[in-house]
Order: structure tokens, then C-alpha cells, then sequence
């Protein structure tokens, strides 16, 4: 048996000019952390001819053709597996939570098919395959740092170039620096999920026609990303929650879907509650909300749960897509 498992990540700066509707023409840059939330595939040679396949569904085929699930059947056509597998997925969070879930899955299993293969493939040729299944072969409208990021782990900068090529940087933040933002940093459950693309197929939209209101919240968006790089580098933490402030009001610009009624509820009061920033992680819509609290954090949680919002802890991990057990 294989078990292959990547982090999700939390997008810490410029996210969504990894879009290539952006990139393209400007150039994305964004900053982002993987957590030790993981989501794994276990793969396994089937005593019968037939493929079973194991998330929240199950599938038992004779062809790949005939795979419902749409990342399992192209990743095995990719890999050129025909028959003869199981494959079985399981996760540490839910699927449509904005922590990248759906391309780390991708990640995670094209890890356990190469395995399985025992072909070697660099990390960023797995980051790749992984666009190229999701962003080409799908026509997903997302971008490209959930792959690159659950693939690569860690704490990172990452430049999208006008080609399609990703540069991966090490944000050079000191332990204590890192220790003390994690410890500032709470998720909550926004108890819904929301896909992805619904959510970015507006700002691509308005991306490719060059609408100014767009590409000016996203050249700012970007800046933002940089600056942070830049904040964090000189241990300058605290600033960290204002900037996220300024993100979210400038990112609620990009969709009518990032933000609802129930959303604005939460953040402002976790605003009255000891935070000094936040932002709904991934495309927005739904899944987590990311707040910055340096004091208080108990008044926090408190004012969260009395709204249902129960907190998720995590710490940030240098640890990207890896094999943890091969038998």
C-alpha cells in the first residue's frame, strides 16, 4: 500500500493574481504557508481487474472512462493507470473550505499514482501536472499557487510569470517571528462550503475583458502581498492584521460572491472582539475565516461561537507532498 498526503495552505498575501488572466499580462505574486491539515490518497494493486475508488462516493469500474469523479479519472489517464487499483482519499478539513483542498487532493494523488508507477518526478513537475490536470484538462478557472503550495510546503513567495513558469522563494521570516504569528492566528469554520471556480469566474471574467476596477484591486492586491513579504521579513508581526483588514475591504471589490450578510456579521464582530484583521481565506464565499487577534483571544472565540463559528488550530509546516508510507 501507498499513502501519499500534501498540506493545504493559507494564502497569506496577493492571492488571486495566480490567476492567468492576471499573470499573463501583469505578472501574479503572492506569499503563502502550508498548515499540518493534510489531505491523503491511499493506493493499493485491486486483486480484480476493476478500479474502486473511495471519497465520499464510491466507485467500482471497468474502464477509467467510466469514473464519475472528474481529478481521479484524468489523473489516471494522465498516469496511463487502466486498471487493477484502489484508490481511497480522506482529509483533515472539508472539501470547498478555501484552504486549497481540491488541488491539494490533485497533488496528493498524482504523488501516490507516480509512486505506484515508480516514476520520479520533481516537485515542481508534480505542481505542473497538477495545473495542467485542473487549470487545461478541466478548464477549472482557478489559479495556480494551491498546487505549487501543497506540493512545495512551507512558508513561500511565489512569482507567476507572463509564460506560465512559477519562481519559488523562501519568505525569510525568523522561528519566533513564525511562532508568534501562528499563535495570532485563528481559523473558524464558516459552517458552508462553496466551490472555487463560482466564485473566481467573475473576477476572471472581468480580468480578461480589462475591466480597470479589477485589474486596479488586483494590482493593489498584489502590492499588498509584496509589502507583507516585506513586514514579516522585519519582524514587524502586528502590522500583519492591518493588512489583512485592508485586503479583505479591497478583495470584497473583486466578486458579489466573496462576501454575504453573515460573513460581514462575523467580521465585524470578531473587529469588536480583540482581531485586527481578517479575511475569508481561498476565492471567499464561504469555508474558513482567517482573523489576526494578538490579545484576547478568548473574548474571541467566545464572540465566534456565539455565532456558531468554532475555531480551528494549526501550525504552519515546512513539510510539502510527501510518500509516508510505502509497503
Amino acid at each position: 500500500m501507498i499513502i501519499s498526503r500534501s498540506p493545504v495552505r493559507l494564502s497569506m498575501g496577493g492571492g488571486g493574481t495566480d490567476l492567468p488572466s492576471y499573470y499573463q499580462k501583469h505578472g501574479g505574486f503572492l506569499i503563502a504557508a502550508a498548515i499540518n491539515k493534510y489531505v491523503y490518497i491511499m493506493a493499493e494493486k485491486r486483486f480484480a481487474e476493476s478500479i474502486r475508488l473511495s471519497y465520499s462516493q464510491t466507485e467500482i469500474v471497468n474502464s477509467v472512462a467510466e469514473i464519475e469523479h472528474r481529478i481521479f479519472r484524468e489523473a489516471l489517464l494522465y498516469t496511463k493507470i487502466e486498471k487493477q487499483i484502489e484508490l481511497v482519499s480522506v482529509a483533515d478539513v472539508p472539501a470547498n473550505c478555501g484552504l486549497g483542498t481540491s488541488s491539494t487532493f490533485t497533488v496528493s494523488l498524482l504523488n501516490a499514482l507516480f509512486e505506484y508507477r515508480r516514476q520520479h518526478v520533481s516537485t515542481e513537475a508534480l505542481a505542473e501536472a497538477a495545473c495542467h490536470i485542473e487549470i487545461e484538462r478541466l478548464g477549472e478557472p482557478i489559479g495556480k499557487q494551491d498546487q505549487y503550495v501543497a506540493a512545495f510546503g512551507g512558508f513561500n513567495a511565489y512569482w507567476f510569470q507572463p509564460d506560465g513558469k512559477v519562481v519559488v522563494e523562501p519568505v525569510r521570516i525568523k522561528d519566533e517571528d513564525v511562532m508568534e504569528l501562528q499563535n495570532n492566528l485563528i481559523l473558524f469554520y464558516l459552517n458552508r462550503e462553496r466551490k472555487a471556480g463560482s466564485v473566481l469566474e467573475e473576477q476572471n471574467k472581468k480580468s480578461q475583458q480589462g475591466d480597470s476596477g479589477t485589474l486596479e484591486r488586483l494590482h493593489k492586491i498584489k502590492s499588498m502581498g509584496e509589502h507583507t513579504r516585506k513586514i514579516l521579513e522585519q519582524g514587524k508581526i502586528d502590522e500583519f492584521g492591518e493588512i489583512m483588514h485592508e485586503h479583505w475591504q479591497t478583495k470584497k471589490g473583486l466578486s458579489s460572491k466573496v462576501s454575504d450578510p453573515f460573513i460581514d456579521e462575523a467580521y465585524d464582530k470578531a473587529l469588536k472582539n480583540g482581531a485586527t484583521g481578517g479575511k475569508v481565506v481561498g476565492a471567499g464565499g464561504g469555508g474558513f475565516l482567517l482573523l489576526y487577534c494578538p490579545k484576547q483571544k478568548s473574548r474571541l472565540v467566545a464572540a465566534m461561537r456565539e455565532l456558531g463559528l468554532q475555531p480551528l488550530w494549526f501550525r504552519f509546516t515546512q513539510e510539502g507532498a510527501q510518500i509516508s508510507h510505502t509497503h
